[in-house]
């Protein structure tokens, strides 16, 4: 079982748009912080940008958008300040732990996969009480490969002995997640806390309102595929 982190297992939008709004006094800008910062993670993944460097780069690329022109110490106080915040405000969803127990007690391996860019993933799953839920983590800035790149999922069901046709993946974006897993030939397993009923989900493709479903789904995926569930 292949898990995302953010916004599946830790409400990370809440307290990253709240750190953010209360630093710069706006509520508006929140989609422009997290296109330029997958436009910033996605060059730590393709090894054009330095993971050091990353926080800084992209907070000057942010406030140059807002029409504040930072140096590099300027901008790396920004960051302090919002990390600050950030950490104080991070929380999981009530719906984590209760599933997660009840994967370890089924006997299921379970591998933390992220598209993030550093290991302050692993810091907040230790923070947040979930490291020692998993078997294995899987960072893209670490790897050289993210989500929904095949490889990807490749590269943790080898980590932990499983063959992608018995592994399943649950995070919260549709195509990056569920149907990058199906692709990669995992089932694929989209988190819609939101309850979107206008979206066309592809075939193929499972839909959880919380992670409460999840144990059924497993059970019957598990049944199919022919692998003994503990209950």
């Amino acid at each position: 079982m292949c898990l995302d982190i953010d916004d599946t297992l830790i409400d990370f939008t809440a307290a990253g748009r709240s750190s953010l709004e209360s630093l710069i006094g706006r509520a508006d800008m929140w989609p422009l912080w997290e296109r330029i910062t997958d436009d910033h993670v996605a060059r730590v993944v393709a090894g054009d940008l330095a993971y050091a460097d990353m926080h800084t780069t992209r907070t000057r690329a942010f406030l140059a958008e807002l029409g504040v022109a930072v140096d590099a110490a300027q901008a790396g106080e920004f960051e302090r300040r919002r990390k600050e915040r950030l950490w104080r405000s991070l929380r999981l969803f009530d719906d984590v732990l209760p599933c997660l127990e009840w994967l370890v007690a089924a006997g299921v391996k379970l591998a933390a996969v992220t598209n993030a860019s550093g290991g302050h993933q692993r810091d907040k799953l230790a923070r947040l009480g979930l490291a020692g839920f998993f078997d294995h983590v899987a960072i893209a800035g670490e790897m050289g490969v993210a989500k929904p790149d095949p490889v990807m999922f490749h590269k943790v069901c080898s980590a932990v002995g499983c063959d992608p046709a018995r592994a399943v993946h649950v995070g919260d974006k549709l195509t990056t997640d569920a149907v990058g897993a199906r692709d990669a030939g995992l089932g694929g397993v989209w988190l819609d806390r939101r309850g979107r009923d206008d979206v066309d989900v592809p075939a193929g493709v499972h839909v959880l309102r919380t992670l409460s479903q999840l144990p059924e789904l497993l059970v019957s995926e598990f049944a199919r595929l022919g692998v003994p569930v503990q209950r």
